[in-house]
């Protein structure tokens, strides 16, 4: 990257982590035997103003918790958490409030958790604006007109309970208020995966166009790496609390150097190309007791010793310092799916863990 990059970058950096590291403590055992959950380690993200960073991996990856630090609910064991340039941790209690409440918004997976059941939409779309002081009060009632139809909802359901919406119309709220305080970040944690399929396409539409209209920072964490990579502009892949790699998304899938983001490719299903995805037959890692080395060698059909000596520092794809990624052994340019489905069929089972 440039000099003249890294400055507009740094000028436009919304958010950035900082090896920024999340461990946890889960009770094990005995009555005062706790293990260390290793829930993120080492991540350094930033998300410019205006960029969409789509966040994939498999369940228990890191996905929700990066996301959770994003945002300011989660604090970090260790590293830094910038928003808008200063130290988020380092604000008062009071002034991380403020910052975090009025400039981040998130949209969790299940909208019928996420909203308060006895609350109607009208109270809901309120709650953060009277919270907040926002105007006075008929400014709040106009503008929680203004989010109902700026999110596609009746405003005969203002009055409605969550438990008489639909699916999507819940989700709907629920976008409605992460947006209630005009923020410039939102954190989308699988906002279509509790939804029936036939409201997914609609929904993340509607995140799109909210995003180019408003103008919107959007960090969105999935599990399917086709949405994913149609929803952003750049790809994190998280493997066991890790980013494993970024990449523009516009790169395409067969640009891809890490094993795992193919492995995550190749469970998708293809009408068009169907075929098996890449088998990945070694032991699933523990959070608690992470492998040696690279944490996923236990699976990767390319592990050998190196790859349980030590972990791979970021590497550039080619000249383009945007894609990076964390692999001894990474797929080589331009290689098919269907070549290494075969090259990973035909491999031995990865070493133990050590």
């Amino acid at each position: 990257m440039s000099a003249e990059e890294t400055e507009l970058r740094a000028a436009t950096e919304l958010v950035a982590l900082t090896d920024t590291h999340v461990v946890h403590r889960a009770r094990s055992g005995g009555l005062f035997s706790r293990d260390r959950v290793y829930a993120l380690t080492g991540a350094d993200l930033t998300v410019a103003a205006g960029e969409t960073v789509g966040v994939v991996g498999e369940s228990g990856c890191g996905k929700s918790t990066l996301a959770k630090v994003l945002v300011g609910v989660q604090r970090p064991t260790s590293g830094t958490v910038s928003f808008d340039g200063r130290d988020l941790w380092a604000m008062k209690p009071a002034e991380r409030r403020a910052a975090v409440g009025t400039g981040v918004g998130m949209i969790f997976q299940d909208p019928s958790t996420a909203l308060n059941r006895r609350l109607t939409v009208r109270q809901i779309l309120r709650d953060p604006l009277d919270v907040h002081r926002r105007g006075t009060p008929a400014e709040r009632e106009e503008r929680v007109r203004e989010l109902m139809s700026l999110v596609g909802l009746p405003k005969v359901l203002a009055d409605g309970l969550p438990g008489q919406l639909s699916g999507g119309q819940r989700q709907r709220v629920a976008i409605a208020r992460a947006l209630a305080l005009d923020p410039q970040l939102v954190v989308a944690d699988e906002p279509t995966s509790a939804l029936d399929v036939s409201v997914r396409a609609q929904i993340l539409n509607l995140l799109l166009d909210l995003k180019e209209r408003l103008g919107l920072a959007l960090v969105f964490v999935s599990h399917d790496i086709q949405t994913v990579r149609r929803m952003s502009d750049r790809v994190i892949t998280m493997y066991l609390g890790r980013i494993v790699e970024e990449s523009p998304a516009d790169e395409g899938l067969t640009r891809a150097r890490h094993p795992y983001t193919w492995a995550l490719f190749s469970a998708t299903p293809g009408l068009l190309d169907p075929i098996d995805p890449i088998p990945l037959a070694g032991p699933v890692p523990s959070a608690t007791r992470p492998p040696s080395g690279c944490p996923f060698r236990t699976r990767c059909w390319k592990a050998d010793a190196e790859c349980a000596a030590t972990m791979p520092d970021f590497a550039q794809s080619g000249s383009a310092a945007a894609h990076r990624f964390r692999c001894h052994h990474p797929v080589d340019d331009g290689q098919s799916l269907h070549e290494l489905v075969t090259q990973a069929a035909a491999t031995a089972v990865p070493q133990e863990d050590q």
